[in-house]
């Protein structure tokens, strides 16, 4: 059991992860990889303190090359989904499950909308991992919505397990509605039905409401106190994920702030 598991590589997360292990507590970034963030393709970062006319590649490997020295373990991959299990916390990145007593979110930007039906459905024929749970649609015809790196070899998986896939990506369709009654029975892809058993949704991130329940969300952003606190025990956030401005400068105070919050959390309970 970890003591603090941080979701995001970026600014925030490896601050809040090397507050968090200066004071001894057992830390795990769960992130994807640098190139993935959007921090990655900037080519010229010039307000940054002490770090004048950077690029953003330059600061992340930087920021990476932190956590190795400092012995933070860092687990690349997309996390899923948490579940609050009453003083702990288990988080699914494909497969695999890890535990912590504690999070803290630092997914940067991602205020995309679920699609209509996405929250109705999931877990009764929507999905977010076919590596997790293709096998349940084995022989039967399902639909990819490839909004990352990764679909088409995701939508590739499923076929080789015996599954009938039609694939979209954001070239095919624009709009999706969800429909079914106690299962998924169909996707409206641009207004164009298609029956399907289950739909898998493939994004970069993961919204914080489909994350985990219960966080208070305004304008898609996540609701924190001073502290950094969101509204679950336990929870908190930093960065862009709590609202504009969207600055690294802010983002490592936030961040630095979550863990030293956390920490406190964790000695106490």
């Amino acid at each position: 059991m970890r003591d603090i598991i941080i979701i995001g590589g970026g600014p925030a997360g490896v601050s809040a992860a090397l507050t968090a292990r200066n004071r001894g507590k057992r830390v795990t970034i769960i992130s994807n990889g640098a190139e993935q963030s959007n921090l990655w393709k900037a080519a010229l970062i010039e307000n940054y303190p002490g770090l004048p006319n950077i690029s953003g590649e330059a600061l992340l490997r930087a920021l990476r090359g932190q956590l190795a020295a400092a012995g933070i373990e860092t687990v690349t991959g997309r996390a899923l989904n948490a579940l609050d299990m009453r003083g702990s916390f288990s988080v699914s990145v494909g497969p695999d499950y890890y535990d912590a007593r504690a999070l803290i979110l630092a997914v940067g930007i991602t205020q995309q909308s679920g699609y209509p039906g996405e929250q109705e459905f999931l877990g009764r024929g929507v999905s977010y991992c076919a590596t997790c749970d293709g096998m349940l649609f084995r022989g039967k015809k399902v639909a990819v919505v490839g909004l990352n790196a990764e679909a088409a070899a995701e939508a590739a998986f499923l076929r080789s397990i015996g599954c009938e896939v039609t694939f979209f990506d954001r070239q095919r369709a624009k709009a999706y509605e969800i429909k079914g009654a106690d299962t998924v029975t169909e996707l409206l892809a641009d207004g164009v039905p298609y029956p399907v058993s289950g739909v898998f949704i493939l994004r970069s991130t993961i919204a914080p409401g489909s994350f985990l329940q219960g966080l208070a969300l305004e304008n898609g952003h996540l609701v924190t106190d001073a502290v950094m606190k969101t509204a679950l025990d336990g929870v908190y956030a930093a960065g862009d994920c709590t609202g504009k401005p969207y600055q690294i400068a802010k983002a490592v105070g936030q961040g630095n702030t979550a863990a030293l919050a956390a920490c406190e959390y964790l000695d106490k309970v």
